[in-house]
C-alpha cells in the first residue's frame, strides 16, 4: 500500500499557477526561461528591445547588427539617388545606374561610421542636410550598439552546464533523484546554493491541478564549485515523491524547476541560472560515471566536461523496484 502525501507539503508561492488545465507543457525550457507567451497588450508595448538584444545568442545579435547597417545604409542610399547622385561631387564611378547607386550607397556609409574619405562630398543644401541627418544617427547608433556590447559582454553569468537527465539511483540502502552540474569556463563561484522545486499535476474532485513541492538536498551549498556538483534528492519518507511510481510520475508530468546561485569571483557579484527536467527526463536504474580523474603529472585534477552526461545502468533491489511500480 502506498503512503499518501501529506496535503500540507506542497507550496502556493511559486509565482505558477496550480490549473493545469491553462498551462501549456513545461513550465521551465532548458535554458531557464519561461515557458510563456505574453497577449493583451500591444507588441511594441510588450518588447523590450534592450533586453532582448542582450540575451539574443551571439549570432544572431551580429546577424541584427549587420542588418541594421545595411537598411539604413540603403535608405539614405535611395535618398541621394532620389535627389541626384550628381549632388554628389567626386569618384565618378559611371553612368550606369547600379554604378550610380553603389556611389551613393558607399557615400552613405562613409557618412554614418563617420569615415570621410573626403574624395565624395555633398553639394548643395538638400544633401548635405540629408548627409547631416545620417551623420548625427550614425553617432546615435554606433554608441547605442558600443553599449550593447559592452553590455553583453560584461553581463554576469554563471556559465553552469548541467546534465541532460536525471536518474533514479541507490542510495544510502534506498533511492535518491540525481543530476549533476558543473562550470564550463574558467571562472570560479564560490557559495554556490540550489534549490529545486517539483511540480506534479494531480486529479482532484474531478478537476486537473497542479501541486509545487520544495524538494529537500542532500546538500543545498557549497563554499567552492570547482569541481562538478551531484545533487541529490533522497527518495525517503520525508520526500513528497516517495508515494508516487513510475506511472504515477509519468502521467503527472514531474518537472523539477532548478535554480542555482552563487558568487562569482571575476564579476564580483552574484550568478544564477536555471534549467529543468521533466519526467520524459527521468532515468530509472542508473549512476552517473565519474567525470574528474587526475592528471597523468600527478599534480592537477582533470574535469573532464564531455562526460557530464554519462550514466550506466545499475541494479535496484526488488523492494525499491515494486516502489516505483517498475517489474524487476
Amino acid at each position: 500500500m502506498q503512503r499518501k502525501v501529506p496535503v500540507d507539503t506542497h507550496i502556493d508561492n511559486t509565482g505558477f499557477g496550480s490549473n493545469s488545465n491553462m498551462e501549456g507543457a513545461r513550465l521551465t525550457n532548458k535554458d531557464g526561461s519561461i515557458n510563456m507567451i505574453k497577449t493583451g497588450l500591444p507588441f511594441i508595448t510588450r518588447l523590450s528591445i534592450y533586453h532582448s538584444l542582450l540575451r539574443m545568442p551571439r549570432f544572431r545579435f551580429w546577424a541584427m547588427i549587420l542588418l541594421f547597417y545595411t537598411t539604413v545604409n540603403l535608405f539614405f542610399a535611395a535618398i541621394y539617388y532620389a535627389i541626384g547622385v550628381d549632388q554628389l561631387a567626386g569618384g565618378t564611378l559611371g553612368e550606369s545606374v547600379f554604378a550610380r547607386f553603389m556611389k551613393a550607397f558607399f557615400f552613405s556609409s562613409q557618412t554614418l561610421t563617420t569615415v570621410g574619405y573626403g574624395h565624395v562630398s555633398p553639394e548643395g543644401m538638400v544633401a548635405n542636410l540629408v548627409a547631416s541627418c545620417e551623420a548625427f544617427i550614425g553617432i546615435l547608433a554606433f554608441a547605442v550598439v558600443t553599449g550593447l556590447v559592452y553590455g553583453r559582454f560584461t553581463r554576469p553569468r554563471a556559465f553552469i552546464l548541467f546534465s541532460n537527465n536525471m536518474l533514479v539511483s541507490p542510495y544510502k540502502g534506498g533511492r535518491a533523484i540525481m543530476f549533476r552540474l558543473a562550470t564550463y569556463k574558467n571562472n570560479h563561484l564560490t557559495d554556490a546554493e540550489a534549490t529545486v522545486t517539483a511540480a506534479i499535476h494531480t486529479r482532484e474532485e474531478g478537476k486537473e491541478t497542479t501541486k509545487f513541492y520544495s524538494l529537500k538536498l542532500e546538500i543545498t551549498r557549497l563554499n567552492s564549485l570547482a569541481l562538478s556538483w551531484t545533487i541529490v534528492h533522497p527518495l525517503n519518507e520525508e520526500s513528497p515523491l516517495y508515494s508516487y511510481s513510475h506511472e504515477q510520475l509519468m502521467a503527472g508530468k514531474l518537472e523539477l524547476m532548478v535554480t542555482v546561485k552563487a558568487f562569482d569571483d571575476h564579476f564580483s557579484n552574484t550568478v544564477q541560472q536555471r534549467t529543468s527536467y521533466t519526467a520524459a527526463e527521468l532515468v530509472y536504474g542508473a549512476k552517473f560515471r565519474p567525470m574528474f580523474e587526475r592528471a597523468a603529472a600527478g599534480a592537477a585534477t582533470v574535469l573532464q566536461l564531455d562526460k557530464i552526461n554519462d550514466y550506466e545502468r545499475v541494479a535496484l533491489n526488488e523492494g525499491t523496484l515494486e516502489s516505483l511500480g517498475v517489474k524487476p
